[in-house]
């Protein structure tokens, strides 16, 4: 299983800034929906990382492959 990371940056204008790691497919976005709704729940943007696009059979077949 490979490490999932959440990093948060408060910049100085306010602005926050929300980086997922080792979340393949877009379950990032229901992992930070409980933190984006504490700060405010306002997206102005939203950039989606190539993890965002693998799947979780991707990943797998990854693993698999390495292993063997």
């Amino acid at each position: 299983m490979e490490l999932q990371e959440i990093d948060v940056f408060i910049e100085k204008d306010g602005q926050v800034r929300i980086e997922v790691r080792g979340v393949k497919g877009g379950s990032c976005l229901d992992i930070t929906a409980a933190l984006e709704q504490a700060l405010g729940g306002q997206i102005a943007e939203r950039e989606m990382t190539a993890e965002s696009y693998e799947t979780a059979q991707d990943w797998l077949q990854d693993e698999l492959t390495v292993k063997n």
